[in-house]
């Protein structure tokens, strides 16, 4: 009786390794993610987003700050309710009145420059201009609010009125557009500190 051996009749199964993964010499390699140079364009890209959003945040800023002072100015020049309930007779309040006037121009100003992108000078220059015009209206803005709030607070602790009301009113709405145009002071120095002096 012969034995039967399978080993010379099963079929041998060949199978092959994978190819192994070749490593790319170092220098620039493309990626999956961006090819190319990838730490280039995601840097551009990186680039181009921040100034996008530099740019909508500066006009959201300074949209703000007109609707503000163009409110105090609306509110101070209409505080008239007679006798001595008037804005006129105090320096503190026609200062208020004067510089809500003077950030009202100049915020539209800018709005007008950021939306149509019309520069009246070189590129740098405006940025210069912007970032010197931010911080003098800035200040003049928080200056003209404190010299408002000590009269105020005097008049309410004898008589609180519509007047002091008003007053008040125009007095906060100077106070926020204040921080509208110090925080588009600190995008403008941003932005002129990343351009090329060339």
């Amino acid at each position: 009786m012969s034995s039967f051996d399978d080993s010379n009749t099963s079929p041998k199964i060949h199978v092959e390794a994978p190819p192994t993964a070749s490593v790319p010499p170092s220098g620039d390699h493309q990626t999956p993610a961006t090819g190319g140079s990838g730490g280039r364009v995601t840097g551009i890209l990186r680039r181009w987003q921040m100034d996008d959003l530099l740019k909508k945040g500066s006009l959201a800023f300074r949209g703000a700050a007109l609707v503000f002072s163009l409110i105090s100015f609306i509110v101070m020049a209409s505080n008239k309710h007679g006798d001595w309930r008037q804005f006129y007779h105090y320096e503190e309040y026609r200062y208020l009145v004067g510089i809500a006037i003077l950030s009202t121009l100049y915020t539209a100003l800018q709005v007008f420059v950021q939306v149509t992108g019309k520069l009246f000078v070189k590129p740098r220059t405006g940025s210069i201009i912007e970032f010197v015009g931010d911080q003098v209206m800035a200040y003049f803005l928080i200056s003209s609010a404190s010299s408002a709030i000590p009269i105020t607070n005097r008049m309410r602790e004898g008589a609180d009125n519509i007047f002091t009301d008003t007053s008040s009113a125009a007095i906060s709405m100077s106070l926020f557009a204040f921080l509208c145009v110090a925080v588009s002071a600190l995008i403008s120095g941003y932005k002129l500190s990343v351009q090329p002096y060339l």
